[in-house]
């Protein structure tokens, strides 16, 4: 089984060009998998598993306590190997064929109304050198609802200054083109015009936004700049870099946005990853129904 996982992780690498994180998510929970049958049911060929099999399996790792998105991660590791097997013709059958992941294991993304993200979007202002860049980065994730690690490794080539996009290099090596908006586009504008020359100094590097000392931000400097806003905004509820997609992808379907052009500028290859965003907005108009209609 060794030996599968292995050879399936350079097809992965080599074939199909997975991003080095999602590489080493995919291993942990393949491997977690491989111990478990080998373990739990003494079972040395995959030719064995069965869909009963995989089943115990995701109910146990679920009763461990395991996160919603890692439910669906090791669900999607476990599919996409099963895939691999039967197309090199090592099993005959999928056993994951009818398996679904069940909306009880389901978490909606945390997610902030319009008006708390205003809040939050006033919160550094335009006055300090700290505050145009930080305006620029935060007015950008919310206008494009790109990941952090996608923001902090854009370089000034990332946007076509003549059309407004954002060329974004995303998981596995894609690239995707998303629309700016005026707003983000003019706090970017200033920020490259008037703050970024004097983060540079005399350094020479293309990575768009600096920090104090002019190098790239990391992910958790990132990460502290949102937390403080909120907070700072008085928001109760933890809001992280995060929030800013899921919130972009929200406010997009209540706005009346359709459901694949909100996974285009995601980038999801899959649109069942998107349509989670749905039931956001179902939860939307049911609590504003409570709240205004008279028989509620």
């Amino acid at each position: 089984m060794q030996e599968l996982l292995t050879k399936y992780f350079n097809y992965l690498l080599i074939e199909r060009g997975i991003a080095q994180n999602t590489l080493e998510s995919y291993g942990r929970d393949l491997r977690r998998f491989v111990l478990f049958v080998q373990e739990e049911k003494r079972f040395t060929n995959l030719r064995e598993v069965t869909p009963e099999v995989i089943t115990e399996y995701l109910v146990r790792i679920r009763d461990e306590g395991l996160a919603a998105n890692s439910m669906n991660r090791s669900l999607a590791a476990l599919r996409g190997f099963y895939k691999y097997l039967l197309r090199e013709k090592i099993i005959k059958e999928n056993p994951l064929a009818n398996i679904e992941l069940a909306k009880v294991w389901m978490k909606l993304p945390d997610t902030v109304s319009k008006e708390e993200m205003t809040a939050i979007l006033a919160q550094p202002g335009t006055q300090t050198v700290p505050a145009i860049r930080n305006t620029a980065m935060l007015e950008l994730l919310y206008a494009t609802g790109i990941r952090v690690s996608e923001l902090i490794n854009l370089t000034m080539n990332s946007l076509n200054w003549q059309v407004g996009f954002l060329i974004v290099m995303g998981k596995g090596s894609k690239e995707r083109i998303v629309p700016v908006g005026k707003v983000a586009y003019d706090c970017v504008r200033r920020y490259v015009d008037e703050v970024r020359p004097k983060l540079m100094e005399k350094k020479s590097t293309d990575v768009l936004f600096l920090n104090r000392f002019g190098r790239k931000f990391s992910r958790q400097g990132f990460w502290k700049i949102v937390v403080g806003y909120a907070k700072q905004a008085g928001l109760q509820k933890k809001v992280y870099p995060h929030t800013f997609r899921h919130s972009f992808a929200s406010h997009l379907l209540e706005g009346g946005a359709d459901l694949r052009t909100v996974q285009v500028m995601l980038g999801h290859s899959d649109i069942s990853t998107t349509q989670i965003y749905t039931h956001i907005t179902r939860e939307r108009l049911k609590e504003v129904h409570e709240k205004y209609h008279p028989r509620s």
